[in-house]
Parts: structure tokens; C-alpha cells; sequence
């Protein structure tokens, strides 16, 4: 009789019964990759100064409705530029549009822009990728504020008011 049995690595079962928490050890690396190698940027180190600029924030939104402004704007992706009108300002007035894009600051968009006469103006911009951008429109002296969210490319265009 020969009773001699193959040794235990050669047989299947023990190889199937290890490869369930070795698959887990393997997702768990992985995960703890993911989560060290982005940062988070919508984490805030200073909470108390951001919500003091919160309420500077809703003072400037209270000053754009005392002066009535409203904004509107276009994006032209064939000619990458945004045209915009706004009104309430009397004659050339010094403006920041600044494009935020909802989760990665580094896409984020500022321009300076001058309205002529009438209130309009124009800005080039690379092509906007696909996103709920947040639009913010201020004056140089930052006293007031117009803002509004805007889904490219659903909306062609965006319409500006002051909240009240």
C-alpha cells in the first residue's frame, strides 16, 4: 500500500481558501493608497475666519440689491470667450469674473474686465469643461457682489441676480 499523499501546496482547496483574505489585504492597500495620494480641498484649516467672510459676503450680496444689479452672461465655445452685460452701473466700471469650479481650485478662473458705456463686456477663456460652475462678479473694491451658479454646457446662458 502506498499512502503517500502530493504535499498540501499542491492541492487546490488550501489555495482557495486563502485567496478570499488575501484579495482583502490587497483592497485595503489599495484603498489606503487612494485615500493618502489626493488631497482634499474642500477641507477648511480655519473655520472661524471663513465664517467671519461669510458674513462680508452677505453684506456685499445686500449692496449689489440696494444698487440694483443684475448680470447676464454667454459663453461662446467656438470663439472660447464669455460676453456679459451688466446693469445698474452707470459708465465704465472695473469688474472680477471669477469662475469656480465645484471641486478643484486650481481650475478655478479670475479675470478683470472693464464694461464700456452701456455695461458690457468680454473675456477670453480656454474651453470650459463640463460642470456646475459657481460665477461671481465684484467690483475692484470688493463692496459689492453678484453670484449664481451655472451648469455648462446645459445652459448656454446664465442670468445674474442679487439675492434678497
Amino acid at each position: 500500500m502506498n499512502t503517500s499523499q502530493a504535499p498540501w501546496y499542491r492541492h487546490r482547496w488550501p489555495w482557495l481558501l486563502m485567496a478570499g483574505p488575501a484579495s482583502v489585504l490587497v483592497a485595503g492597500a489599495l484603498t489606503i493608497w487612494i485615500s493618502f495620494s489626493g488631497a482634499d480641498a474642500l477641507v477648511v484649516d480655519d473655520y472661524y475666519k471663513q465664517g467671519k467672510a461669510i458674513n462680508q459676503d452677505l453684506r456685499r450680496d445686500d449692496a449689489a440689491a440696494r444698487l440694483g444689479l443684475t448680470a447676464s452672461l454667454r459663453y461662446d465655445a467656438v470663439a472660447d470667450s464669455i460676453a456679459g452685460q451688466l446693469n445698474g452701473v452707470k459708465g465704465a466700471a472695473p469688474l472680477v469674473v471669477r469662475l469656480v469650479h465645484p471641486t478643484v481650485p486650481a481650475k478655478d478662473v479670475k479675470r478683470a474686465v472693464i464694461t464700456d458705456g452701456e455695461g458690457k463686456f468680454a473675456l477670453s477663456l480656454p474651453l470650459l469643461e463640463r460642470a456646475n460652475w459657481v460665477v461671481q462678479l465684484e467690483d475692484e473694491g470688493r463692496e459689492w457682489r453678484l453670484h449664481g451658479s451655472w451648469r455648462w454646457p446645459e445652459q448656454k446662458q446664465i442670468d445674474i441676480r442679487p439675492i434678497e
